[in-house]
């Protein structure tokens, strides 16, 4: 209670409007929390970051997923050719192809922060030149998808169909391919929020393409790959005009150049460390698939895991979004020369991942029957999926981990 004087001599008693005491203790608690705990600070700006990329990667996933979803309607052949074909697909195409732009989190964020903008484009142009290469070689692979699967000892009817599917998704991995290194130039400048929306609109264009070419067509099955195709190259041009006609790239955008062929070998030697870290962790998970085609009963085994493993990789999409966040954070700090501050929002990140793991474990735990109902009506799958779900939970929550080291290290290769 603090006491007044007026000019008559009269005293007036008042409480303050701020209780000084105890503002300093919430004060000390706050460090407390900060230092020991979790920097709120950085967990914000990390968050905030994090989140338009998981919404970003999601949406473009789920172009890929929705028409699995749709063609897994069609029967349970369908559903086993449509969610082998897409392991095959992440096995052989999305996991390289996301490793190969990997190399840019290395060298478009140090350069950005190092105030090189210039490079930045130049690199972009190197990277997107080396996975056309590589999309050429998967695309010849992918046309014998068949007899591979066979070699491996899948089931002749399901390696059909999955070569089936796999055969049009050729269009797409090339799209594919440029997406994922614009998108990596994108995000080591820090512009994440408007990608929510160039990935929002593919992805619900693709819906009506997807059941119109599956449902209201002749194509049935193979309207599936064919609208992920056509969707994929959708949003090329989206995102190429946006680069070309923002002011914010004027910098670090400044046309096609040959120079970039000069820094083909140096975004190789990162890309191909960077591609062999992110398929060993494809392959992990996806050669369960494969197995499963071993089994008595392959049509529903093969069905189940593959689910599990989409499940996963949904999960992982979360964890990569942080990865994102963490990655630039720490790239830029180490282009500005800033170790301490990169050490910093590295624990900040794996603290973070940590409890997004465990939210996603929960809302698994308690919703697992809504969601394999989106896949299949087959009871016999919704059973044995729910019987999978505890290990399932327990895999997802390890790797959220492993997905933001997976990052950092991309991060500071060539540092």
């Amino acid at each position: 209670m603090l006491k007044s004087r007026s000019l008559d001599g009269t005293v007036t008693h008042f409480t303050p409007l701020l209780d000084v005491s105890h503002h300093k203790e919430n004060t000390r608690q706050y460090r407390w929390w900060n230092s020991k705990i979790l920097d709120l600070e950085e967990a914000k700006h990390q968050l905030l970051f994090s989140l338009p990329m998981f919404l970003t990667n999601l949406f473009y996933y789920l172009i890929v997923l929705v028409s699995v979803i749709f063609a897994g309607h069609l029967g349970d052949l369908q559903l086993a050719g449509a969610t082998l074909a897409n392991s095959w697909f992440s096995v052989t195409g999305l996991a390289v192809m996301v490793g190969l732009s990997g190399a840019l989190e290395t060298l478009c964020g140090q350069g950005f922060g190092a105030e090189e903008y210039q490079m930045l484009g130049i690199y972009l142009q190197a990277s997107c030149i080396i996975s056309l290469i590589f999309s050429i070689i998967i695309s010849i692979i992918w046309f014998y998808t068949e007899p591979i699967l066979v070699l491996l000892h899948q089931s002749q009817d399901i390696a059909r169909t999955t070569s089936l599917y796999t055969k049009f998704l050729i269009p797409g991995l090339f799209a594919l391919s440029f997406l994922q290194n614009i998108l990596r130039f994108l995000q080591t400048q820090s512009v994440v929020k408007s990608l929510v929306v160039f990935s929002a609109i593919p992805l619900l264009v693709h819906i009506f393409i997807a059941y119109a070419l599956i449902f209201c067509t002749d194509l049935s099955f193979i309207g599936a790959p064919v609208a992920v195709s056509i969707s994929l190259w959708i949003c090329i041009p989206l995102l190429v005009m946006y680069i070309m006609y923002a002011e914010r790239f004027r910098q670090t955008w400044t046309g096609f150049s040959f120079e970039s062929f000069n820094y083909i070998f140096t975004d190789l030697k990162l890309a191909l460390l960077s591609a062999a870290m992110v398929c060993f962790e494809y392959w992990a998970f996806e050669i369960m698939v494969f197995l499963a085609g071993l089994l008595p009963d392959p049509t529903i085994s093969t069905s189940l895991i593959a689910i599990c493993t989409n499940t996963e990789l949904i999960a992982y999409l979360i964890t990569y979004g942080l990865s994102a966040a963490a990655s630039t954070r720490v790239s830029n700090e180490l282009g500005s020369g800033h170790l301490d501050r990169a050490k910093h929002a590295m624990g900040v990140s794996l603290k973070l991942s940590l409890l997004l793991g465990l939210c996603f474990v929960l809302a698994l735990a308690f919703g697992h029957n809504i969601w394999i109902q989106m896949f299949s009506d087959s009871s016999k799958i919704k059973e044995e999926f729910a019987s999978l779900t505890p290990f399932l939970s327990i895999s997802i929550l390890l790797d959220s981990v492993q997905g933001v080291l997976s990052g950092l290290n991309n991060s500071s290769f060539s540092f």
